[in-house]
């Protein structure tokens, strides 16, 4: 059992490009936050709020959305092989959001262990763990995060809905803290070089709200009835 796991460790050593490029996902996530206009960043913290603290009640219709972009974004990748971008993303939405109805308990439990890999990858990072390696610490949150979704079916819908709310908030403060920032004289770049020069800075921004919507979402749990899954 540890040989495979000692060759592949020794692998990932004497590789010379790391698996997992950290930079990438915080220019993706830069990106991102500087598009973002003041009325996009406020509707997003909004859908945010609602999604991070109600999303036991709309998690349905949150799992059929998620899904359908998948579905459209892998569609239109399939399409441009193919020279119909439109028809594949059309095709490619309505396959996956449809598959996800009837197979929502499985939906939702990928969708939780999304959610667990990314933190785990996010506190892997945070505490200075080597980069190349941040696979593997992904890899431990998709198992516990799987495990999870199928023992206790609410704890994955309070954790993907609680994390992809915090996800929506945080990019929303993070874009309009930047708008702030640009407007003054002479413009500062704080929130830039947190989020690219401290480790902590960014998985404790999704891990914080994740938290405390998972806390306030038990407690709505246990003063209602009519929660179906």
């Amino acid at each position: 059992m540890m040989e495979p796991l000692t060759i592949l460790a020794q692998a990932a050593e004497s590789s010379s490009e790391p698996v997992f490029r950290v930079q990438s996902v915080f220019d993706a996530l830069w990106g991102q936050v500087t598009a973002l206009s003041w009325l996009q960043a406020v509707i997003a913290i909004s859908f945010g709020v609602v999604y991070l603290l109600y999303g036991w009640r709309i998690f349905k219709v949150v799992v059929v959305i998620c899904f359908g972009l998948a579905g459209l974004f892998i569609g239109i990748d399939v399409g441009n092989r193919f020279g119909s971008p439109i028809l594949g993303g059309v095709a490619g939405l309505v396959v996956l959001g449809g598959i996800s109805l009837p197979l929502m308990r499985w939906a939702v439990s990928l969708l939780g262990a999304i959610a667990g890999g990314i933190i785990t990858s996010g506190i892997w990072y945070a505490v200075g763990l080597p980069e190349r390696y941040i696979p593997a610490g992904a890899l431990i949150g998709i198992i516990a995060g799987g495990m999870i979704s199928f023992i206790v079916f609410r704890i994955a819908v309070m954790l993907f809905t609680s994390f992809g709310g915090g996800i929506l908030i945080i990019t929303g403060l993070l874009a309009l803290l930047y708008r702030y920032e640009s407007i003054q004289n002479p413009p500062t770049a704080a929130m830039k070089d947190m989020l690219y020069n401290h480790h902590w800075f960014l998985p404790a921004l999704l891990i914080a709200p994740t938290i405390i919507g998972i806390i306030v979402q038990t407690k709505f749990l246990k003063t209602t009835k009519t929660w179906t899954v």
